[in-house]
């Protein structure tokens, strides 16, 4: 199985793993390129002349510098998901620990990281290209402090506003923009041949952080004197000193690394852009509303399950993303996410008879199925992106401005799709204090989906669109 060319460097894991990489890097004008310049380093662990497409400096030393770089991005990114995720298994607690809440509110909690961590994924990336990758990992992981102490200070007291726990839950939202720095960041080190594995493996520890933080809390949170909900926010601590300190110690920056703004700007006036960001609400957006929402909704409908089985949905949604590329590359991403849309779809329609039946185990099957799909969409939807933003091209020329396009569109898809993770519990919420059940809400996601699934058909997928017999 061979998949396709890509149109740039960073375009190459867009086919399997939620990605948001930097655009372009342009050289300025007066400067040679960087293969013609010999690698040092200077003083902050700064590197000049950095060029993994220079056969000679990658075999010599510069894949051992960017297999550390990148073992130490996953430890970060994984912490930043982590961090992201951790109001999503702690509100479905908050009642034990003493705090009164709606289901609205509880709802809120969930959803506000989601859409910080949406709104921080863009100047997160700029920022490595400002400052430095390795500066950047070590000031956006000693970030992910302030969420997680002031989480651990709020949940030891109940009698705390909900203005005051919007705002902290707000903050979880560093650990979203935290992801999208640290693929922007390794994307730089690696030359376009293996760029998809690295950013493949970059991508995954940071979506497994997801799973890892349901599993975990639940753990962690029960001692001797009973419930002690503030170390859901106190494991973090040490961990976060150890990835910064790290990050300082051994992560590299790199003079070259740059970012084109302009890049976004050819982006946002490609009307390709906004359907696919539509389309990317509908996987990515519902694996990050799903997760949130789905312990909460397991608390809530099956008290009698364990709250530390939630986390098998975000483990099945991460480890379906590579499944996802792969079978696009081989069949074409649009048909795959057709497909996708249509188990979603699916599994959305179980939980909705699991609902009326009250039948647990066909709930949690269905909803294992929804987060596989999810999965699935997320990886072929990105797999569209350079097929789609090249096809049409005449000349080198424009197949290079199409590509600073393509990149863009991945920033700006991963940005908007992210969003996704706020209107999922927000319309849980609506559903629930209008209808008194979940159940309108799943409704309303099935015709959703099935207009997404419409929307990819017709645009990408049908005959006699505008890409013809090309398959996208």
């Amino acid at each position: 199985m061979t998949a396709p060319a890509p149109l740039d460097p960073r375009l190459a894991p867009a086919a399997t793993l939620d990605v948001a990489p930097a655009p372009p890097a342009a050289p300025p004008a007066t400067t040679p390129p960087a293969a013609t310049r010999p690698l040092t380093t200077r003083r902050g662990r700064w590197i000049d002349g950095w060029n993994p497409e220079d056969h000679a400096q990658w075999e010599g030393g510069g894949r051992r510098i960017a297999r550390r770089n990148l073992g130490l991005s996953v430890f970060a990114e994984f912490l930043g998901f982590a961090v992201w995720a951790s109001w999503s298994i702690v509100v479905p607690q908050l009642s034990a620990a003493g705090f009164a809440l709606t289901v609205d509110q509880s709802f809120w909690l969930i959803a506000i990281p989601s859409l910080v961590g949406a709104a921080l994924r863009i100047p997160y990336t700029f920022a490595v290209a400002l400052v430095g990758g390795r500066n950047w990992t070590i000031v956006s992981a000693l970030l992910l402090l302030i969420p997680t102490v002031a989480m651990a200070i709020v949940l030891q007291r109940p009698e705390t506003s909900f203005g005051v726990m919007v705002a902290i839950a707000a903050l979880a939202g560093f650990g979203g923009g935290n992801f999208a720095s640290s693929m922007a960041n390794i994307s730089f080190f690696y030359p376009q041949a293996e760029k998809g594995k690295a950013l493949g493996l970059n991508a995954a520890g940071g979506n497994l952080g997801t799973a890892v933080v349901q599993l975990a809390v639940p753990l962690v949170i029960v001692g001797a004197a009973g419930m002690q909900l503030e170390r859901a926010g106190l494991m973090f601590v040490p961990f976060i000193l150890l990835a910064a300190m790290l990050a300082w110690r051994f992560m590299d920056n790199l003079t070259d690394a740059s970012s084109d703004p302009r890049a976004y700007a050819k982006a946002a006036n490609h009307r390709h852009t906004w359907v696919i960001s539509f389309l990317y609400i509908g996987t990515f957006g519902s694996f990050i509303g799903f997760s949130g929402a789905f312990p909460t909704l397991l608390a809530a409908t099956f008290p009698e399950v364990s709250l530390s089985l939630a986390f098998l949905g975000a483990l099945v949604g991460s480890v379906a993303r590579p499944l996802g590329g792969m079978v696009a590359d081989r069949l074409g991403g649009a048909r795959v996410t057709v497909a996708a849309f249509a188990l979603i779809a699916a599994g959305a329609a179980g939980a909705v008879l699991a609902l009326r039946q009250r039948d647990v185990v066909l709930f949690f099957g269905s909803f294992l199925v929804l987060f596989t799909a999810t999965g699935i969409g997320n990886g072929s939807v990105y797999r569209m992106i350079p097929v789609v933003f090249r096809h049409g091209a005449t000349d080198d020329a424009e197949r290079a401005q199409r590509a600073r396009a393509a990149a863009g569109c991945i920033g700006i898809a991963g940005a908007v799709g992210a969003i996704g993770g706020f209107a999922v519990p927000r319309a849980f919420a609506a559903s629930t204090s209008s209808t008194g059940s979940i159940q309108a809400a799943l409704l309303a996601f099935i015709g959703l989906y099935a207009v997404m699934a419409l929307v990819t058909w017709w645009t990408y997928a049908r005959r006699g669109s505008a890409f013809g017999t090309t398959v996208v």
